[in-house]
This record gives C-alpha cells, structure tokens and sequence, in this order.
C-alpha cells in the first residue's frame, strides 16, 4: 500500500507542469510549437534561456518535494526503506510529469524530474550524472544523447551503490529499487524514440548555449 501512496503521491507533483504553464504565460501552448514537448529543451528552444532555466528548476524541484513529503510521512514506520519509497515517489512524478490526465496524457519527457530524484536521493549520483550530461552536451550539443546518458549511467551508479550497501536496505529492497530506476530508464530512452530516429538519420536538432540552435 505505501508503494501505491508514493507513486500516487508522485504522479499528483509530477502533474505541475512547469513548461506549460510558463509558455501559458507567454500566452503560448508550448505542446503547439517546436518539438510540441512540454520540458526544458523545448522551452530552452521555443522561449529562451530563462523560461529553459526556470522549467527546469520547476521541474526539477517538484520532484524533490515529493520525495521529502514521503521521507516525513512514512520516516517512522518505514525509515528502513526510504530510499526504495523515493524511488517509487520519483516514478510516480515522472509519470505525471510525462502523462498528465488534464492535458490528455501530452507532457514532457521526465529528464528533469529525474535530475530531481538525483539530487533528493543521492547527491553523488546526481553529480555523476550531471557530469555525463554536461560533458556530452558541450562536446556534441544533443541534448538528447546527454539525457538518455545520463539516465543510463545514474542507473548503474544505483545498481553499484546498492550493492555495496550505500543505501541501507536489504537485497530484495535494494534489487526492488534497480528494477523500478530500470523500468524509469527504459521509459525515458522510450520517451527520446523519436530522436533515437532523427539521430540515426542524422536530422537531430543540436542545442547551443548562448546563440540559436542549429540543425545539422
């Protein structure tokens, strides 16, 4: 029951769709234009550096929110496995960050979200992950190839870390919580298909800090 209140939890943070509701304020539906994402890229693209920065602060920190309500609520009587509830928290916001009922299930991609349950979970896999992001971005400008990175190698820092008991728990919670940070890693390189698909057909649009981004 209380991995069903995390996730409940979760998907409720996860709806607060910051992109949207920054490009409503630009009197836009930022689902309308450019890649019609509601996350940071999109917004980064569509509106600028600041409505890029402030969607993903927005975005990042719902998901740190949810993650700290949980570790008050159930501290008590199941601080022993906080780091897995976290972790179903974080699905739960990716989730309704990704799916939200209201807008008929049209949101973003989670990479934010998750950058959130990095930091709120394990600052050094947030750093990590962070490095991988920010080193492929600055070399090869896809921010797409960053992300999916970065997720696949916060993954296996998750599965490294649990093994050696970084987070506490016994081996079926911590095998418990690789699965559902796999399952979260397999729906975010779902998520990016569509520029798994232009990458192969070399159309994906590159992002440069600082100037317009360029297709190449």
């Amino acid at each position: 029951m209380e991995r069903l209140i995390c996730l409940g939890i979760g998907y409720i943070f996860g709806m607060f769709q910051t992109g949207y509701l920054v490009g409503k304020s630009h009197h836009i539906d930022i689902r309308q234009c450019g890649s019609g994402n509601a996350g940071t890229t999109n917004a980064l693209r569509t509106l600028g550096k600041k409505a890029g920065a402030i969607t993903l602060l927005g975005d990042m920190f719902k998901c740190v929110l949810a993650i700290l309500l949980i570790d008050h609520l159930f501290k008590n009587n199941y601080q022993d496995i906080l780091p897995l509830l976290g972790m179903y928290t974080a699905a739960g916001c990716v989730l309704g960050h990704n799916f939200p009922f209201y807008l008929h299930f049209k949101g973003g991609k989670g990479v934010a979200a998750s950058a959130g349950m990095l930091l709120a979970l394990d600052w050094k896999v947030f750093l990590i992950a962070a490095g991988v992001f920010l080193i492929l971005f600055f070399t090869i400008h896809y921010v797409s190839v960053g992300s999916i990175s970065a997720y696949v190698t916060a993954w296996i820092c998750f599965v490294v870390f649990g093994a050696i008991g970084c987070y506490g728990m016994d081996l079926s919670h911590t095998v418990e919580m690789d699965v559902v940070m796999g399952l979260m890693t397999v729906l975010a390189v779902y998520r990016h298909r569509s520029n798994i698909s232009r990458l192969l057909s070399g159309k994906e649009s590159k992002v440069y800090l600082g100037k317009a981004s360029k297709n190449k």
